[in-house]
């Protein structure tokens, strides 16, 4: 719920506040933690101040606004954030021992969960806010200059991505030729282990006409992918142009249509929300890329009955046969938690069965972490932590001798890359594959924003190198 240390600002007093505290000519900082939808965020938060005057900056020094974007998904990803607040706190003083003004915000999942307490551990943060009230950003800044401490994190009844305003052309160039597109946000699941449906609130989908809007834009400034985001993207559902229901698969048809996008990808997705109408997308659509972050967490159905999956590991398996027979050539990506309590070395052992049946080009795997107020918390038999890091271990071993083999298969492939950035040598440049993987490219083959034909030579370590092909 949101709370304000101050009583919060009528209408036209915020109104006076905007126009007397206008900062002309500052910059904002902003650090991202965690998830895409987190850089997402970040982007859209500066797009807002920036119609205050901000300016956005990769040097902490010269900001005279500090925004940290925080994940609350692990213990450890938490505690960074204190670790880092402890080091804003030393910057804050020196510079207003020199008459500087700094203000210091905290931002995202961390922030909703933790709210007050935030304040509380860190003297020096002047506003706490949570993922649900970045449109109200800009006005909680001119509170906080005002010499206000506030903590705004009530999930707001209007729809945030109505308030927030759009990416600038020039600020959209600026980040290249990918961009992210948040769909989707919060979750319905309620899997024992997770945060997010305290953090993010209840599964919310962005209307259709603001995303094609949004994509049709990117796309007029030089974007060529767009991923589409959501904590479980493949359950956005909206009315479509025709008046009909639509899901994830019709409105990846209707961004397709957009000239100028050529590649389209989603995450992350949950086996319960693929639907035929998806599957379908990955067959007919050459735009939709081959390659699909579908996580699964754990093997043995006793440990995903007890993190609240609702599905078993042969359900998955079935999915994806489902999913490869549409698409022969999509590569699969995961995620894993080892360790989550009363996990038995047989039921370990059936998550590195699954893992051998489906067979990944990439994987996240992560030890349990106990989250406060989450239901897996409370769970009895808590594996020890020395057990968690043996079945870690052997479980990254896996996943690195799929990754490094799936890699390697492409070799001598000729597959279309698009080039996204200089590569660190001269007369490199660095592009991705449709699995994700970078690519190695001689400038010679195209310029940044190009879609090029090349040929795979050699699987590097993270890696692919090419040649051109005519």
């Amino acid at each position: 719920m949101e709370e304000n240390v101050t009583p919060e600002l009528g209408a036209e007093q915020m109104l006076e506040a905007a126009h007397a505290a206008r900062p002309e000519g500052k910059k904002v900082f902003v650090k991202t933690y965690g998830c895409q939808m987190n850089v997402y965020d970040s982007q859209r938060m500066s797009d807002a101040l920036a119609a205050d005057g901000y300016a956005p900056t990769d040097r902490i020094e010269e900001a005279d606004l500090v925004l940290l974007n925080t994940c609350h998904i692990r213990e450890k990803a938490a505690e960074k954030v204190y670790s880092e607040l402890g080091r804003i706190r030393q910057l804050k003083e020196e510079r207003g021992r020199d008459g500087r003004e700094t203000v210091v915000g905290v931002a995202g999942c961390v922030a909703q969960a933790e709210g007050r307490e935030i304040l509380r551990r860190a003297p020096a943060v002047d506003l706490v806010i949570g993922p649900q009230t970045y449109h109200r950003l800009p006005a909680v800044v001119r509170r906080a200059l005002g010499g206000e401490k506030i903590v705004e994190t009530d999930y707001a009844i209007e729809d945030k991505f109505e308030h927030l305003p759009a990416p600038q052309k020039k600020a959209v160039r600026s980040r290249g030729v990918t961009a992210f597109l948040t769909v989707q946000e919060g979750c319905d699941k309620f899997c024992t282990f997770c945060v997010v449906p305290y953090t993010r609130g209840a599964e919310v989908s962005r209307p259709v006409a603001q995303i094609v809007a949004e994509a049709e834009r990117l796309a007029a400034a030089g974007v060529r992918e767009v991923t589409l985001l959501g904590q479980n993207v493949n359950a956005w559902h909206g009315e479509g142009a025709d008046g009909r229901e639509w899901g994830l698969g019709e409105l990846l048809f209707r961004l397709a249509e957009i000239p100028g996008l050529g590649r389209l990808r989603y995450t992350t997705s949950h086996p319960r929300d693929m639907d035929d109408a998806l599957i379908a997308a990955h067959r007919d659509l050459d735009k939709l890329m081959p390659y699909l972050h579908l996580p699964v967490q754990a093997g043995s159905d006793r440990i995903l009955k007890a993190m609240n999956r609702k599905h078993t590991g042969d359900d998955y398996r079935r999915l994806i046969d489902r999913i490869r027979k549409a698409r022969p050539d999509i590569a699969m990506s995961g995620d894993f938690i080892v360790g989550f309590p009363g996990e038995t070395d047989a039921d370990f052992e059936e998550t590195m069965r699954l893992v051998r049946d489906v067979t990944y080009a990439q994987a996240f795997s992560f030890k349990y972490s106990p989250r406060p107020g989450t239901p897996g918390a409370d769970l009895d038999d808590q594996v020890p932590e020395g057990v968690k890091d043996e079945r870690l271990q052997a479980l990254q071993a896996l996943l690195t001798e799929q990754q490094r083999a799936f890699a390697a298969a492409l070799v001598g492939r000729t597959m279309d890359v698009l080039l996204e950035k200089p590569g660190r040598q001269a007369g490199q440049r660095v592009g991705r594959s449709p699995w994700l993987q970078p690519v190695i490219v001689d400038e010679k083959a195209g310029e940044i924003g190009d879609i090029v034909s090349v040929r795979i030579k050699e699987a590097g370590t993270n890696s692919l190198f090419s040649e051109p092909v005519s």
